[in-house]
């Protein structure tokens, strides 16, 4: 009797240390876990973390995508970087997704709901499955996490406990991975911005600075006294310009920058400097006409709305894209199934059309083409302009309507002659036409897909199609990628 009563504590004790042993190995993981930021690698780390501590062979995460209502594993041990996509309603991960329960399956063939499709396509042979769904902070379920063939027999309701507390974790680290990689995400955009305006302000305060020393020196020789000390006041504007773009650089580099008053009277001084050479040359044109360009950009003029036949519009519009892209090998097509009269602003739609088809050909490399086509969409007038181009990447996707934001990566980006190929340009078209979108009441959407032989901004097409390595036919770039911007006209702007 003693005997029995002995052992009952021995493996009660045993027991005891084995529940330590595995919280202990819990908090360990969970310190593993969430101390990851990078989304691939956390990916991994969960994998090989969750392996560890269920005893099994392989894990598998699956997270949900809302766009396409499916759900992937982005990695599983013996897949590589390989993604796996179900809809998020089918098989084992499918059924703990949508009901947001735990399911414990001994026998995976045995199950109707598992998709052995997978074990094919991976080459591994599932035994048993312990599946629980991944629950964030907001109680949304934003995937599930399975361990498949437990080591030694099948999963007990002691693993079912033990995943689920993993998974907190494991919420928890997608989670801060995901803000983590949108944070670097606004990080990007904004060092995109950065570059974008220092690399805009070089040439132009060069060329301005040139243009003062060739002044001045002359106004020497010809003892212009008066015209000599404005041109100074004006060089002195001129270097407080090229330090600001140091400044810039400086940001980028790391470093601080606290003089934000200076910035400012930087603005200042431009402004009251323009001002005291009009009144010392109350009759040159010139300076009269930088005052009006001053005045056109920091005065936003009131809209005329007046009625506006589409379909001539739209073809003047293609006509002066075709002349601009005279020269290049673009052809621009045009399918009007719809030509309302529009009740807007003629000038600011001439800038929006006009910017985007710019924009189109300025992607598009020589031997592709844009289409420009207008229909209804239900009660709404639609215009679609889709181009073959080279297509933007996603985190520039992101990005796109947020001003001074180029495709390219500034050390490769130039401003050439407009409609060439990357002519490059301030980055502001689309943020303007956002603006006027919110003033004239219709919509601006877009899509876009990236060739998938140039994934980075950094990777540079040859400018023409026939040109491209990576082709056995030219005419595959026509359908390998580009984008579609789409203007949306509500019922009410329809005459």
């Amino acid at each position: 009797m003693n005997e029995k009563r002995k052992e009952c504590r021995r493996n009660e004790d045993r027991q005891i240390r084995e529940q330590i042993r595995r919280h202990q190995m819990l908090f360990e993981v969970g310190q593993v876990i969430t101390s990851e930021m990078d989304m691939e690698k956390l990916f991994e780390v969960i994998i090989r973390q969750t392996d560890k501590i269920m005893v099994c062979q392989r894990t598998t995460v699956f997270l949900y995508e809302e766009k396409t209502d499916e759900l992937w594993s982005f990695v599983a041990t013996g897949l590589g970087t390989d993604r796996i996509r179900i809809p998020a309603g089918q098989g084992i991960a499918g059924w703990v997704f949508r009901r947001q329960k735990a399911l414990i399956i001994p026998q995976a063939y045995e199950d109707s709901r598992f998709l052995c499709d997978i074990d094919r396509e991976t080459g591994f042979c599932t035994r048993n499955i312990l599946s629980v769904p991944l629950i964030n902070r907001r109680q949304n379920c934003i995937g599930v996490l399975q361990a498949l063939n437990k080591i030694n027999g099948d999963f007990s309701e002691e693993d079912l406990g033990l995943l689920t507390s993993v998974s907190h974790y494991v919420a928890v680290g997608l989670e801060n991975a995901k803000l983590y990689e949108e944070l670097r995400v606004l990080d990007k955009a904004k060092e995109k911005v950065i570059h974008h305006l220092s690399h805009e302000l070089k040439t132009p305060l060069a060329i301005i600075s040139g243009a003062f020393d060739s002044i001045l020196r002359k106004a020497e020789k010809g003892n212009f006294f008066q015209l000599e000390k404005t041109v100074r006041r004006g060089k002195r504007n001129v270097e407080r310009l090229l330090t600001l773009q140091e400044k810039i650089d400086d940001i980028l580099q790391q470093k601080s920058v606290r003089e934000k008053d200076e910035i400012i009277g930087i603005i200042e001084d431009a402004l009251s400097f323009t001002e005291e050479l009009s009144d010392e040359y109350p009759d040159n044109e010139f300076l009269q006409r930088i005052i009006r360009r001053l005045d056109s950009i920091y005065h936003s003029r009131e809209i005329r709305e007046e009625k506006i036949a589409v379909l001539p519009f739209l073809e003047e519009i293609r006509a002066q894209a075709a002349a601009g892209c005279r020269g290049r090998d673009i052809r621009i097509f045009r399918r009007f199934e719809a030509g309302p009269v529009l009740f807007s602003d003629r000038d600011i739609l001439g800038k929006v059309f006009g910017g985007l088809l710019k924009n189109a050909v300025e992607n598009t490399p020589d031997g592709g083409q844009i289409e420009i086509r207008t229909f209804m969409d239900g009660k709404r007038f639609r215009t679609d302009i889709r181009d073959s181009g080279t297509g933007i990447t996603e985190i520039s996707r992101k990005m796109i309507f947020g001003g001074f934001i180029h495709t390219q990566e500034t050390l490769d980006y130039s401003s050439k002659q407009p409609y060439a190929f990357n002519a490059g340009g301030a980055g502001s078209d689309l943020l303007r036409i956002r603006v006027f979108s919110e003033r004239l009441h219709f919509s601006v959407c877009f899509e876009s897909r990236r060739c998938p032989f140039l994934p980075k901004d950094a990777d540079l097409c040859p400018g023409n199609i026939f040109f491209c390595p990576h082709l056995s036919e030219p005419a595959e770039c026509l359908h390998n990628s580009g984008s579609l911007f789409s203007i949306i006209f509500p019922a009410a702007a329809l005459c």
